[in-house]
């Protein structure tokens, strides 16, 4: 064990180093903010702030959520960077064939094009920054194309428009419509334009743009190679170790159950309406779920209902996001919550009273944060930063408003609190726990504390610094330590029940920890490749993101380890759904995180693909599949050791569980497998701008396939509300009446 820790320390310290040095080349190499954008003659297009103001206005409206920047954010509307470079690039080249030959650019002869194209390329791609002025010129052919630009984006916000599901009047004021045409401009300036002193463009010259030959770069290319050597190396390495480290759990199952008897301490069943709340918020969340869908066939309303007035499109995805994580958290906090007297055999003095405060500011966050946003996508909000404090932060999974933000914060510190204080008496006792029980309070401290990375960015902040640190909540929280978190959770219920022993439980969770974390904590900067970052953060994101799927190849033995548990005993049997849901959490990490986040992962991947279908693809498969199926595992696992003695419907859960995995199967596989590898096919063909476009994902074939989301989203939602109306009406009345202890 002595070993182990200090593999773990090494590989925290060593990889936290490293993206710290990353995150700082991407302070000093992100593309500049001009003061000022003026033209050839000295007149001034785009005023000092101006940028930065739009993009706070489109923050405020929903930012991620109604369309993407630089790759990231939603899929109905397009990559507003992509889509603002393909409309200035024609307007140019329709300007200049119109000046040479009166004729639109599509009628020229290819010989005559040819050198309008090469004309196009050194205009866009040149660098007229200068960095002493912080003043950016611009060619008087550019800046007619601004303008019309200006015009197009102003009429998409202020009339609507169906195809990008977006409203009438989702923007009016025309002060706020220039200044949010002013940062999509930038955007795709950065996107264009070719840093000082290298080949590529500050966004690696993403997107896929022939008019100005925005083409993967050689470093994509070889990085891409890298990673995948890095994968087979990991995966040969690891199937080694594994072989030859492998050893069974040990020893015969207990004879009858050991919790059978026990009594429920008062913070424990106060923690059992916790998943009341998780059971209402996600159906809350696949009813969004569904609306949200809907808009990506029908763009104005529902069924022809037109609700696009009351609840737009990024109101709904922005809650079926939001509620997903906040269910899901709530389901692991909750867990931790109820295993502390499980391991101590006592509660402190006091501990029910902080749960019931915990729970009471959860409803608070969940409530507030919905309904802020939804005030400020409806431009309800007055005064400048209102939106940023109480509305929408604009940013994908990091949408609540700062004051919400704040008050989540303060609600895992105080969980944090509470779990310390309720598992600290058992470091008294004497036994082989001690290390399981140390990392499971490392794993609550990083829960408790990696969530305040959100704090680290203001209304003012740069896109790139946004970028680099939503990206340490979403991957290193979500993803990372909630993942060793869970791991740990669950290694203690098994160990509570007497099928696993303690220093095999520790031993497994601290090697699973360690080998996942050193991947994951780089491995962050994979989402990063073309977010106006420097090679650097290609490089090192491409290698360790390879490195992420090495442990999920041998998630195979673990689930067979599990099933096997399952099996230990009969009065076992009692536990069979909690358990089956961890193999659903196995099965989904290797298809989902594994097989699904790999195929996007490599740089020549995503640099067809970022923003694609193929994107939710993984995110659905890989949030719901894997940490989705291991909130109700652990909600279940908690219902059975309150109650062990109580008899479950297996029928119910049983169609439940299968209706769940076959419908997001289905979802899989019939609609965003096929959606998304057409519009990677498009994208490579004819540029990333089109695979995004309304033209190309209205066609028949398309809105077939879209369509085909039906079955599987009917039958998981058939699985949720049977799970949930169960949990609701059937598990929780009459559960943890017995008396304390």
């Amino acid at each position: 064990m002595k070993k182990l820790w200090i593999l773990f320390t090494v590989v925290i310290v060593a990889s936290f180093t490293i993206l710290g040095i990353v995150g700082g080349k991407i302070w000093q190499k992100m593309p500049p903010i001009p003061k000022q954008v003026v033209a050839t003659d000295g007149s001034v297009l785009i005023s000092e702030g101006e940028i930065m103001a739009g993009q706070n206005v489109w923050q405020a409206m929903g930012g991620m959520q109604v369309g993407s920047i630089w790759g990231h954010g939603s899929y109905v509307a397009p990559d507003w960077t992509a889509d603002w470079l393909h409309r200035e690039c024609r307007f140019i080249l329709d300007l200049w064939a119109q000046e040479a030959a009166k004729k639109p650019f599509d009628a020229l002869s290819a010989e005559a094009q040819a050198p309008l194209r090469a004309r196009l390329k050194g205009l866009m791609r040149a660098n007229t920054y200068d960095p002493a002025t912080g003043r950016l010129t611009l060619d008087a052919a550019r800046v007619k194309a601004f303008e019309a630009n200006a015009s197009h984006f102003a009429d998409v916000f202020s009339k609507g428009h169906a195809e990008y599901a977006i409203p009438a009047g989702a923007q009016k004021d025309p002060a706020k419509l220039r200044r949010l045409a002013t940062f999509f401009f930038w955007t795709s300036w950065a996107a264009s334009t070719q840093r000082p002193g290298e080949s590529v463009t500050y966004t690696q010259n993403w997107p896929h743009e022939d008019l100005v030959e925005n083409h993967a770069s050689g470093q994509t290319v070889v990085w891409t190679g890298v990673s995948i050597i890095m994968l087979l190396a990991g995966i040969a390495a690891l199937a080694w170790f594994f072989a030859a480290k492998r050893k069974e759990e040990g020893g015969p199952a207990p004879t009858r159950d050991p919790l059978l008897g026990l009594a429920l301490f008062p913070s424990q069943r106060a923690v059992l309406k916790y998943f009341a709340v998780v059971s209402l918020l996600f159906l809350v969340q696949i009813l969004a779920g569904v609306v949200t869908a809907h808009y990506g066939v029908e763009g104005g309303g529902f069924y022809g209902v037109p609700i696009d007035k009351w609840i737009p499109y990024v109101i709904t995805r922005t809650w079926h996001v939001q509620i997903g994580i906040l269910w899901i958290a709530t389901a692991w906090l909750a867990a931790g919550l109820f295993i502390g007297p499980v391991v101590s055999g006592e509660e402190p003095k006091g501990q029910v009273l902080g749960v019931n405060i915990l729970f009471g500011a959860l409803l608070v966050v969940v409530a507030g944060s919905l309904a802020g946003q939804w005030l400020s996508v409806m431009n309800k909000f007055v005064g400048e930063n209102t939106w940023f404090w109480f509305g929408h932060q604009g940013w994908e999974y990091v949408e609540l408003g700062r004051v919400w933000q704040l008050g989540l914060f303060v609600g895992l510190l105080l969980w944090l609190f509470l779990v310390v204080r309720g598992v600290a008496p058992a470091f008294k006792k004497p036994g082989d726990h001690k290390s399981l029980l140390a990392l499971f309070l490392v794993s609550a401290t990083a829960i408790g504390l990696f969530y305040g990375a959100g704090l680290a960015w203001g209304p003012k902040t740069h896109l790139s610094l946004v970028e680099y640190w939503r990206w340490w909540v979403v991957h290193l929280w979500v993803e990372g330590f909630f993942e060793v978190f869970a791991t740990v959770v669950i290694a203690f219920f098994f160990m509570r029940i007497g099928l696993i022993k303690p220093l095999f439980a520790a031993t497994a969770s601290l090697l699973s920890a360690t080998i996942y974390l050193a991947g994951g904590i780089i491995g962050t900067l994979h989402h990063l490749y073309f977010s106006g970052t420097p090679t650097t953060a290609l490089a090192f994101g491409s290698v360790f993101s390879a490195l992420e799927v090495v442990p999920l190849v041998l998630t195979a033995f673990h689930a067979m380890d599990d099933y096997r548990l399952s099996k230990a005993a009969p009065w076992v049997r009692a536990y069979r759904w909690p358990i089956f849901f961890f193999l659903a959490v196995a099965f989904w990490n290797a298809v989902g995180a594994g097989l699904f986040g790999f195929m996007i992962n490599p740089p020549i991947a995503l640099y067809y693909m970022q923003g694609l279908n193929t994107t939710p693809l993984h995110g659905h498969t890989a949030l719901f599949g894997v940490y989705g199926m291991l909130g109700l595992g652990l909600m279940l696992f908690v219902m059975r050791a309150a109650d062990p003695e109580r008899r479950w419907n297996d029928r119910v859960l049983a169609f439940s569980f299968w209706s769940l995995n076959i419908g997001l199967l289905a979802m899989a596989l019939l609609s965003l497998l096929p959606v998304g590898l057409m519009q990677t096919w498009a994208s490579v063909d004819s540029g990333y701008w089109y695979a995004r476009s309304g033209e190309f994902l209205k066609t028949p074939v398309m809105m077939f396939f879209k369509w085909m989301r039906v079955p599987g989203d009917t039958l998981f939602g058939l699985g949720a509300l049977v799970l949930s109306a169960y949990v609701l009406f059937g598990l929780l009345p009459g559960l943890g009446k017995k008396k304390t202890p």
